[in-house]
């Protein structure tokens, strides 16, 4: 597929929608094996891309399953069966569970859950499926991965591949699903008709930015700048507008939110781009999680009124992003790494300072504005100046290309090299505070499917 382009930018930090509840974050850390998975500073990073500082959302670490899917499929597996079974009790997978134990004692034992998947959703609705005593029924695109079914297949699902794209495989679920009264489909597209389900898939990956909130003020973040998101169908995408857009967060507090596609199955660029939902065709990529044409119906008016800025990464961007993650001690798959591809498409290259700009990042050469701080190579304005590279006239010998050792070296927002706030295009606001970026590692290697 050849893109009509590769970027779209916009400031939507003005549109606001309703926050989101805690109700899932509750339920989830209720679950046997929860912690919030990590934010991982990459200072390393950080320098080389011309940020503050840059953290890494590691849902490697997500539970056993080495993804973020569990959080949305849990939570939309408990109200969907609770719902078709009049389940009152306990948001709690045991408490249901006990539920339908009792239902198969009267003899209504024809439950299943049904899902379509490229891999980590169908792992997740098989794992909720398990965790409730329930049989599961997972369609597949003939492209999916033998690794991908075979972790399917491991959690006690019963696996149909169909001679189709993502798109065909939810077809056949939905038609599964449709042909018995039992079935219930778990699936993280909406279409007309049926939004609940994933609706509630979107409100069940609120926990992760509710963590990635109180890591960073942990970390002594005050604010975010930016946040980067992968995109297959929205859902993700959708959570994060949801979070960052909430009505009751000050203007101030709203980060700049960039989306992440792969170029050959870009449909959020697309349909931003036309300025309505459309479907494009695919290609195989390496970022297999992400290898979806239409966006989800109800993610759609989120993603087209809260994001500000989207951008397609190529199969070899992701797979230099998995090194760059591996050397900040994150292991990633592709579709992993690809929410720091974009960063690194977005903010280097050709080109760079319009993006740059576009998303709000100071674009000069590594210009500060307070006393002391760095105006270009080391050179200071404070005491202690700086007349060259390593050159000091007064009290305090640098140690290095313009890093003082006494009155001449600024530890504070604007200039520390343990956090990568050096030299370099925009690690500030332009006000001395650091620029501050969170990409999401959304899966780790051999689980790196949608």
């Amino acid at each position: 597929m050849t893109l009509p382009q590769s970027w779209f930018a916009r400031d939507a930090r003005g549109w606001t929608c309703a926050p989101p509840d805690g109700d899932a974050a509750a339920f989830h850390r209720r679950l046997p094996g929860y912690a919030a998975t990590p934010l991982v500073e990459a200072p390393g990073l950080a320098a080389e891309l011309g940020v503050g500082r840059l953290f890494v959302k590691d849902e490697s670490a997500r539970f056993d399953l080495r993804a973020f899917k569990f959080l949305g499929a849990s939570w939309a597996g408990l109200r969907a069966v609770a719902a078709r079974t009049g389940y009152a009790g306990p948001a709690a997978l045991d408490g249901l569970r006990a539920h339908l134990r009792d239902r198969e004692t009267a003899g209504d034992a024809d439950l299943a859950l049904v899902t379509a998947t490229d891999g980590n959703h169908g792992r997740a609705v098989a794992r909720t499926a398990r965790l409730l005593g329930l049989p599961a029924r997972v369609y597949l695109p003939k492209i999916a991965p033998a690794v991908v079914i075979d972790r399917i297949c491991a959690e006690g699902a019963r696996i149909t591949v169909v001679d189709a794209d993502y798109d065909g495989a939810v077809a056949a679920a939905r038609s599964d699903a449709d042909g018995a009264a039992g079935r219930v489909l778990i699936q993280d597209t909406a279409w007309p008709g049926y939004e609940e389900v994933p609706s509630w898939i979107v409100d069940g990956y609120e926990t992760m930015f509710a963590e990635i909130d109180a890591q960073l003020a942990a970390a002594g973040v005050s604010a975010l700048d930016l946040l980067s998101v992968q995109v297959g169908v929205g859902s993700l995408a959708q959570a994060a507008v949801a979070h960052y857009r909430s009505s009751a967060l000050a203007a101030s507090a709203r980060p700049r939110l960039l989306s992440v596609e792969p170029d050959t199955a870009a449909c959020v660029l697309r349909s931003l781009a036309d300025g309505a939902l459309v479907s494009v065709p695919t290609d195989a990529t390496v970022m297999n999680g992400l290898n979806c044409g239409t966006p989800s119906s109800i993610a759609w008016p989120y993603l087209r009124d809260g994001l500000d800025a989207a951008i397609a990464v190529t199969d070899d961007e992701a797979r230099a992003a998995i090194a760059d993650l591996t050397s900040a001690g994150v292991a990633a798959g592709p579709s992993g790494a690809a929410g720091l591809a974009g960063l690194r498409a977005a903010l280097t290259g050709a080109d760079a300072a319009t993006r740059r700009r576009d998303l709000g990042l100071h674009t000069g050469p590594g210009l500060h504005t307070g006393p002391g701080l760095d105006t270009d190579l080391g050179l200071h304005t404070g005491p202690g100046l700086d007349t060259g590279p390593g050159l000091d006239t007064g009290p305090g010998l640098d140690t290095g290309p313009g890093l003082d050792t006494d009155l001449g070296l600024d530890t504070g927002p604007g200039l520390d090299t343990d956090l990568g706030l050096g030299p370099g295009p925009g690690p500030d606001n332009g006000d001395g505070s650091p620029t501050v970026v969170v990409c999401i590692c959304t899966e780790g290697p051999l689980a790196d499917e949608h």
